[in-house]
């Protein structure tokens, strides 16, 4: 279970991050274009310097933003994020999406109407296995990416991606590819759990999974809340979920995952 940080708004994040760790998240999901990492990097030395916890013991994840894909970028992306974070290197370092845009300037990533760029995603990654080489990442992977684009990348790649972090949830399972990645021992992050819940519905007009009344008898059943059975359905999944809240009991809850496994019914009902 890791901690996110997408969609958490200046003055936010670098508290909920410190209270995250209090409570005993140890893994971070990060990105460039997020637009925190100064503030988190605040964070994270100051539990460091309060004793909270050792950098050793912390598994950070960042992300490449589409804007920095050419070659001679990649390193420069990565450096600039680990300066803002105050940190020496990622656990993880993913290619946030399979898509390239014109460079923009690292202060500047581009979005809305971006131009394309020229870079192959398998020169993008050859240069991310470049940072693996030098020591600044320690395992690197992907977010986004398709099944034919991950059978793609496993074929051409030196060093196979750790990890494809994924759209994934109880209305968008994705079994095949989930599978695929599985079975080529790549780790599955899924970084909407819980579906987008309320922000995604005012946007989208997508359902909540939250108030699906499958999921909330079962939730009832358990004693539990209907955030934790969509969590703990993708946990037995294999599936690494990354929930995101700034609010303490809800931090606590979303950890609370292990101590109450779904029955073969429970998971039935729920698989389509």
């Amino acid at each position: 279970v890791a901690y996110g940080t997408f969609r958490s708004d200046p003055g936010e994040v670098g508290p909920a991050v410190i209270e995250a760790i209090k409570v005993g998240y140890r893994h971070f999901d990060l990105a460039h274009f997020y637009g925190n990492e100064e503030e988190i990097g605040s964070a994270f030395k100051q539990a460091f310097d309060d004793g909270l916890v050792k950098r050793e013991e912390l598994f950070i994840t960042g992300k490449l933003w589409n804007s920095d894909h050419d070659v001679d970028i990649v390193p420069k992306a990565c450096a600039h994020s680990l300066k803002d974070l105050q940190l020496d290197y990622f656990d993880l370092y993913l290619i946030h999406f399979p898509v390239c845009w014109k460079y923009t300037g690292l202060e500047t990533p581009s979005w809305g109407a971006s131009e394309l760029g020229d870079t192959s995603l398998i020169d993008t990654w050859k240069a991310m296995e470049g940072l693996v080489e030098k020591g600044v990442c320690r395992s690197i992977g992907v977010s986004n990416w398709p099944l034919l684009l991950m059978h793609d990348l496993t074929t051409q790649a030196k060093i196979q991606p750790a990890c494809n972090q994924i759209e994934v949830h109880v209305y968008y399972q994705r079994a095949s590819l989930v599978n695929y990645c599985l079975s080529r021992k790549i780790c599955v992050t899924a970084h909407t759990p819980l579906g987008g819940g309320v922000l995604n519905a005012e946007t989208w007009n997508t359902p909540i999974p939250l108030h699906d009344p499958v999921i909330v008898e079962i939730a009832h059943a358990r004693a539990k809340s209907p955030a934790q059975v969509l969590l703990r359905f993708l946990l037995q999944l294999g599936v690494v979920v990354l929930p995101k809240s700034v609010k303490p009991h809800r931090m606590v809850e979303n950890l609370d995952l292990l101590g109450f496994p779904l029955t073969d019914g429970d998971m039935e009902k729920i698989e389509p």
